[in-house]
């Protein structure tokens, strides 16, 4: 992080106890001060317990207790990581998603610009791109044209990052699978044929270092970088074949679809590629057509598939 990191800067991760704050501080401690905040106190407690980073509570869809947060703290960075991203809960439950996700982002966006924040960067994902299929993903959606609106209507500079599935983070199959399999031997999913984007917390990790490094040329816009997907059922079959058990098809859950996308057909006049250390990445510019636009989306059905070494590190490879 040498290029951001001329003197002691602090970064706020809003949502930073979770999966991807735990890892995305050791990466940045060091070149920043890093300060974590989270709305459950035991998850609070644990992160700071693993991190030694400093802990705060905060609740985004708050905007006196966001407002707080950054008086306390006066950060000259901030990751929004704050989401509730549960897609059947957010069916169900759209309240809660909206107050998450779009009220607090607007929250952070606000106050950030208050504050005077240099940088805040949203983390989003491919269920945000179109065409959109569920409520999590609209909420997502707003939270990118909201980020990069703002970041021409204030000194604050906003980007966004987008990708998909992060292994072994809260909520996704994985954990889920081995919290079954653990159980009783058998996995149930409810989609086998589906097929998703899959990333480790470490290429999850570099994206976000890559776009603050990167922040003068992405700023106003959502990056992306080339991902390789797998179809449930190859993950469902590797795992047993590493780990033992069996799987079975139970019923679907509301807001799920077959594929995912990271580069909707119609943000491709919209899109350009480029390559940061030696690996594709996507900028997508909202109502900016660009001079050598994208000629394909990128989806989970068009792109790489993991090989089943790939697919069996990332079995392996779980984290907390």
């Amino acid at each position: 992080m040498e290029k951001i990191s001329s003197n002691m800067k602090t970064i706020l991760i809003t949502g930073g106890t979770g999966f991807l704050g735990r890892n995305l501080a050791p990466a940045l401690t060091g070149a920043f001060r890093v300060v974590l905040t989270g709305r459950n106190n035991k998850q609070n407690n644990y992160a700071q317990a693993v991190t030694g980073c400093e802990v705060i509570p905060m609740d985004v869809a708050n905007i006196e207790a966001v407002r707080d947060a950054f008086t306390e703290v006066r950060p000259d960075f901030v990751i929004h990581a704050a989401a509730t991203k549960f897609v059947d809960l957010a069916e169900k439950q759209p309240m809660e998603c909206i107050d998450v996700n779009v009220t607090g982002s607007q929250n952070v966006a606000r106050v950030a610009v208050e504050k005077q924040v240099e940088v805040v960067l949203g983390i989003s994902t491919d269920k945000a791109a179109p065409p959109v299929r569920n409520t999590y993903g609209l909420s997502k959606a707003i939270m990118e044209r909201i980020f990069c609106s703002m970041n021409s209507k204030a000194q604050t500079r906003f980007a966004c990052v987008r990708y998909g599935n992060v292994a072994w983070s809260t909520g996704s199959v994985l954990p889920i699978w081995k919290q079954m399999h653990e159980k009783d031997g058998v996995i149930r999913s409810t989609g086998p044929e589906m097929r998703r984007f899959f990333f480790t917390v470490d290429e999850a990790v570099k994206l976000v270092l890559t776009a603050l490094e990167n922040i003068e040329a992405i700023q106003g816009k959502v990056l992306s970088r080339y991902m390789k997907a797998a179809q449930i059922a190859d993950l469902l079959n590797t795992w047993i074949e590493n780990k033992g058990g069996s799987w079975e098809r139970i019923e679907g859950r509301p807001g799920e679809r077959n594929d995912e996308f990271l580069i909707g057909e119609i943000e491709l006049p919209f899109t350009t590629e480029l390559i940061y250390d030696g690996i594709t990445h996507y900028l997508i510019s909202f109502n900016e057509k660009v001079p050598k636009p994208l000629t394909v989306g990128l989806s989970s059905a068009n792109t790489t598939r993991l090989s089943p070494s790939e697919m069996a590190d990332l079995i392996d490879d779980a984290r907390e």
